[in-house]
């Protein structure tokens, strides 16, 4: 066992009568997982904080938690990317772990059992995941948004070519920077949503957890930040606040469709009965058919492709109602996900075949493979009813 000691390289900040020491970690390290516990037991902390929200917590300590789901619910909640991208996120970790010997969290969860052992208090200092990511979804355009569900996806395929000597790299780094770091070199406000306004919220956490010694165990490419915001006071509401729709796309959401339906009127009355009826042709065929193309991605029930179909037309100029809305309620019907497909989800998000064969993902992924179609319908549509429209 080492000593106190041995424990004096990691940081140590005293900010009144509060000494923190900071122990920095790869989420998936055995080595961090032995450091976790040995600085807890030496320093015999007042309280600890782990780099954990109430959600992400539940989700490794409740392994049945996804019996709870109503996929129904998601949907309708519009919801839906942010499942997945907790579900695509998990996979990486997963998979790594595995490769490794070592549970996701496994050093977060170690802080918390050895801090109750020793009936410390414990602190989960981190935000809500989710706020964390509708933030970021929030503050991209939709290329971006694209983008950014290529990246986490193609993040299931990247976990075989990792091994054990790049788990170091990784401690420099946050998971999700590490995922989404070609989107973070062009868009700054990704790397201030995903690492910088963490960084603030767990140093205000940490510097207010009861108690003059305080363990915090982060991830160890959030340490740096802490150091540096830890003395300044952070609005913590503020952070856990949904920034209001920018104006202009909410104007926009509107403006396009409108846009779209006095192309149609206009061609009607400039070019007449058949360069109408053509213009409206291509939107139907060209929208349905990249939104069908979307549903077919996914894997989706013929039914469901067929809606998929047969709303995209209608859906793209309704500011209100999305394709894959209404293609993913179709699929959740015809294959309702039985109570295995839940039980068997931690394993199946383990593989690319496991997302796309579970009932649940195969639905989360229907309705973005599906509204992603329609959306690119939407632009190969326009041009090519502009041509119509020119000719007559």
């Amino acid at each position: 066992m080492a000593t106190a000691a041995e424990n004096q390289e990691l940081p140590k900040i005293v900010i009144g009568d509060k000494e923190i020491t900071l122990v920095g970690t790869a989420h998936v390290s055995r080595e961090s997982v032995d450091l976790v516990e040995r600085v807890i037991t030496d320093e015999k902390p007042d309280t600890v904080c782990v780099e954990l929200c109430p959600s992400r917590f539940q989700s490794i300590k409740k392994k049945d938690q996804w019996l709870e789901m109503d996929i129904m619910k998601v949907i309708k909640e519009k919801k839906t990317f942010l499942l997945l991208s907790n579900l695509m996120l998990a996979s990486f970790q997963k998979r790594i772990g595995e490769k490794l010997g070592v549970k996701p969290g496994e050093e977060m969860i170690r802080a918390i059992d050895v801090a109750e052992a020793m009936g410390a208090h414990v602190c989960l200092a981190d935000r809500d995941i989710t706020i964390t990511l509708s933030r970021t979804w929030r503050s991209t355009g939709f290329w971006n948004k694209t983008k950014l569900l290529f990246q986490l996806l193609g993040s299931v395929f990247e976990v075989a070519e990792i091994e054990e000597k790049d788990i170091e790299a990784m401690k420099e780094a946050d998971m999700l920077e590490s995922l989404l770091a070609e989107l973070g070199k062009t868009q700054p406000v990704l790397r201030e949503i995903l690492i910088d306004e963490r960084d603030r919220y767990l140093a205000q956490k940490i510097k207010s957890a009861p108690g003059n010694k305080i363990v915090a165990v982060v991830g160890a490419g959030h340490v740096p930040g802490i150091r540096r915001y830890i003395e300044q006071d952070t609005d913590i509401a503020a952070l856990e606040t949904l920034p209001p729709k920018g104006k202009l796309g909410g104007v926009m959401k509107w403006l396009i469709p409108g846009a779209i339906v006095a192309l149609i009127v206009f061609g009607f009355f400039h070019g007449g009965m058949d360069v109408g009826t053509d213009m409206i042709l291509w939107w139907v065929v060209v929208t349905g058919l990249f939104s069908g193309i979307g549903a077919v991605v996914a894997f989706g029930h013929p039914l469901s492709i067929l809606s998929a179909v047969l709303a995209a037309p209608i859906t793209t100029i309704h500011p209100l109602i999305a394709a894959g809305w209404v293609s993913g309620i179709v699929e959740a019907m015809v294959r309702k996900p039985k109570v295995r497909d839940l039980e068997s989800l931690p394993e199946d998000i383990l593989s690319v075949r496991g997302f796309w064969r579970n009932h649940v993902t195969r639905i989360l992924l229907m309705v973005v493979f599906t509204n992603l179609g329609a959306s690119i319908g939407t632009f190969v549509a326009l041009p090519m009813m502009m041509k119509v429209l020119g000719a007559g």
